[in-house]
């Protein structure tokens, strides 16, 4: 019975194929071909004598600034907003306990420097005295010992003054470094900007490392973008491109000039990383917001 069943199928299928004369054998659709990576992460869109890119408006110096040492926020100088210069003082934290050991410290500077005259006078009547029992020696008056006598001395004056010096430099080192803390209580601008954020409150408890400010500059402003691999010999230092506001159709063209250019392609994108510098004042233009930059056509 199995026999005759599968002979009877076979049958079937062969006689079913070759009465239908319309039968096609079935054919793999070809699927289209994928999108070149590269293409798919380019961010340019080509205009007339041109491409144009978008890339985000940046500076070169912003920066987080940071407690240095614990500390109480005593005083707070400058809000989110003010324009500030190099070293000005935005914040202050409690200083009276370093002052007050700076100004032992001080102390201790004062009295090894007139420890160290001390003894350097006490060396010089060493001295002398050391002449006065070498004569007397030379005389016949005094003994070899009253003689030996007076040179340990001048040895012992000598040690005293190595001494002295020592301490007054470890004193004045630890005043230094006291010094040093006490700069520490003074939150400083570490470059000319803005304040964009502020993170702390007069009176709050700050740990080393505890973000206080955030300080950004505000020029010169710089375009950072993308160009495919076909642009790495034609894009050079020193060329110019415009860049504009890129949420605005009536933006204020602004040139900028190429400042640094990729020497390799990323090899996932397929594309150089392009850095220009805005010339001249900018004021539609922000640090952060999205511009867009127009550059010709490779040849």
């Amino acid at each position: 019975m199995t026999r005759c069943a599968l002979a009877l199928t076979v049958a079937v299928v062969l006689t079913a194929t070759g009465c239908d004369s319309s039968y096609q054998p079935a054919t793999a659709v070809a699927a289209p071909p994928p999108v070149a990576e590269k293409e798919a992460h380019s961010a340019l869109s080509t205009e007339e004598g041109g491409f144009l890119a978008t890339g985000p408006i940046v500076v070169e110096n912003q920066i987080d600034v940071v407690a240095l040492r614990a500390g109480v926020i005593s005083g707070i100088n400058f809000d989110v907003g003010r324009a500030v210069r190099k070293g000005e003082v935005l914040a202050t934290l409690d200083d009276r306990q370093l002052a007050a050991e700076r100004d032992a410290a001080t102390s201790k500077v004062r009295s090894s420097e007139a420890n160290l005259k001390d003894w350097e006078a006490e060396a010089g009547v060493a001295d002398a005295d050391l002449r006065r029992a070498q004569a007397m020696r030379d005389a016949g008056i005094n003994t070899i010992e009253e003689l030996d006598h007076a040179r340990y001395k001048v040895t012992a004056s000598q040690y005293e003054i190595e001494k002295a010096k020592q301490d007054s430099n470890t004193n004045q080192h630890n005043l230094r470094a006291l010094e040093l803390e006490l700069e520490k209580t003074r939150i400083t601008a570490p470059f000319d900007g803005v304040v964009a954020r502020r993170y702390l409150r007069k009176g709050q408890s700050v740990a080393v490392g505890d973000r206080l400010f955030w300080v950004t500059a505000v020029a010169p402003l710089l375009v950072e973008f993308t160009l495919p691999e076909r642009f790495i010999v034609a894009v050079k230092k020193g060329q110019t491109v415009t860049v504009t506001s890129a949420d605005s159709s009536t933006a204020v063209k602004h040139a900028a000039r190429v400042i640094d250019v990729s020497p390799v392609v990323d090899p996932s994108s397929g594309t150089i990383e392009v850095r220009a510098q805005i010339e001249g004042p900018a004021p539609d233009l922000r640090p952060g917001m999205l511009a867009s930059i127009r550059i010709g056509s490779p040849r």
